[in-house]
């Protein structure tokens, strides 16, 4: 095939891969969506990867950028185009705490930019449930964010800059190395969370933090949801960094691995601190969880913690979904379906009902998962998708929670992205809000980014 011998001129013949094993694995996603690229390329540096873009741009080949691909929207997913794999492009280029910056290329996995950075006893505080295999590109286009969030944000707050290849191979560096800076439009937030429709992210400029000296956990178990909510409400003025949520049923099936023989809505709370504040922390957060909690579990360290198994369970989560999935369809092939909706943190009582209230309506088990520190909830159902019957349940079932969502004044993709599983929802949106406008200009935008329409084509718009 011609284009595979031109890209083999750009990249050498080992860094080109038609291989229907190698193509297969980089076609399919964390939840399974599987696609079908015609080749796999691993550039090393920003020029190979200019040269790919124009090489596409000038052919009309399509191209999909790819990190870990552990992203839960099909976003990653391939069509008949190359897949630029950014595996080779994994190094650490600066670290600068005096002016509190790293610069990272997209290959890097987060959390060996946090291990290189606690090292200077400083933290990048964006970790997605995947951190440990998520990259530093694939954070940026999903937009991602993780438990920290509460506090944190998510990657968008994050960047500082950035160095793209657009769609005709042409290599343009924006925003800074600096926390305030105005360049007209602000295309590097733009860029964070567009799924790599716009541009092929290459380096980028990250903000970061000074790490905590120590960080207070508590476990608490409540009656209801909305108990839990209450507590969440009365700390929120605290502060806290962790935030994270897990509903009675999710307790009750996650037993044997957080090891807390303990059953009820699950609330665990992470507060940053100074050692001579810690004893204060820990007893404020004693006293406010008491008063709803049935039971509080205190850590005042990461050695407690984990000895406690406070975040084992909300880690664990996800496998374990998949594993109650295979126990349940057994030979039928298995599917597990995470939600990511958000809504004020006021509402969450009203959304966590609402979601219980679905499931039994499309008769699902649903497990409920959040960052409700900022609203977030990952509702978690598992489907087969050799069932018709049953994947048309599910899919009512998360367009109701989508509609609920949104009803309540939230938003139907809060940090998982749009990719192809969210293109209904996020129409959906922007008609409830009468903003249908809002569409046709991100289309608008698409074109003059991409005028070819070679980017991740048929993802997020």
């Amino acid at each position: 095939m011609k284009i595979t011998k031109e890209l083999e001129k750009i990249l050498g013949k080992g860094n080109v891969s038609t291989d229907p094993l190698v193509v297969t694995l980089h076609s399919t996603d964390a939840i399974g969506k599987a696609g079908n690229a015609t080749a796999v390329v691993f550039p090393e540096n920003t020029e190979q990867v200019a040269r790919i873009a124009k090489l596409c741009y000038e052919n009309n080949i399509k191209i999909y950028p790819q990190g870990s691909s552990t992203e839960l929207s099909g976003s990653s997913v391939p069509e008949d185009g190359i897949v630029i794999n950014f595996s080779k492009m994994n190094k650490i280029e600066e670290i600068n705490v005096v002016d509190g910056y790293a610069v990272a290329q997209p290959g890097v996995r987060i959390a060996e930019l946090e291990e290189r950075l606690n090292e200077h006893s400083y933290t990048f505080p964006v970790d997605p449930g995947s951190v440990r295999s998520a990259t530093v590109g694939g954070a940026i286009n999903t937009g991602a964010g993780g438990m920290r969030g509460a506090k944190y944000g998510t990657m968008v707050d994050w960047v500082l800059g950035l160095e793209v290849v657009t769609a005709d191979g042409e290599v343009l560096n924006i925003g800074s190395r600096t926390l305030k800076c105005r360049q007209g439009y602000n295309l590097t937030k733009l860029i964070v969370g567009s799924e790599g429709t716009l541009a092929i992210v290459t380096k980028a400029i990250l903000k970061i933090a000074p790490l905590p000296e120590n960080i207070v956990y508590a476990g608490a178990f409540f009656d209801s949801p909305e108990k839990a909510m209450q507590a969440v409400v009365e700390i929120k003025h605290m502060w806290p960094a962790i935030m994270e949520f897990l509903d009675s049923d999710l307790v009750k099936a996650g037993r044997e691995i957080s090891g807390i023989d303990e059953e009820g809505n699950m609330l665990v709370v992470g507060i940053e601190c100074n050692h001579e504040a810690s004893e204060r922390i820990a007893s404020a957060l004693e006293s406010i969880l008491s008063q709803t909690a049935r039971r509080v579990i205190i850590a005042r360290n990461q050695r407690e913690l984990e000895e406690k198994n406070l975040l084992a369970l909300r880690r664990a989560f996800y496998p374990l979904a998949i594993k109650l999935a295979s126990k349940e369809f057994g030979t039928k092939k298995s599917l597990v379906l995470i939600e990511d909706i958000s809504v004020p943190v006021s509402k969450l009582p009203e959304a966590i009902r609402g979601i219980k209230e679905i499931a039994r309506k499309y008769d699902f088990t649903v497990f409920i998962a959040g960052h409700v520190g900022d609203g977030n909830l990952h509702p978690t159902i598992w489907t087969s998708p050799e069932d018709e019957e049953l994947m048309s349940r599910s899919h009512k079932f998360y367009t109701e929670v989508m509609e609920l969502a949104l009803r309540l004044g939230g938003t139907i993709s809060a940090e998982h992205g749009i990719g192809v599983v969210k293109k209904e929802g996020l129409e959906m949106e922007m008609k409830y809000k009468k903003s249908e406008k809002a569409l046709e200009i991100m289309r608008e935008i698409k074109k003059l980014f991409d005028p070819k329409n070679i980017l991740n084509p048929g993802k997020v718009v």
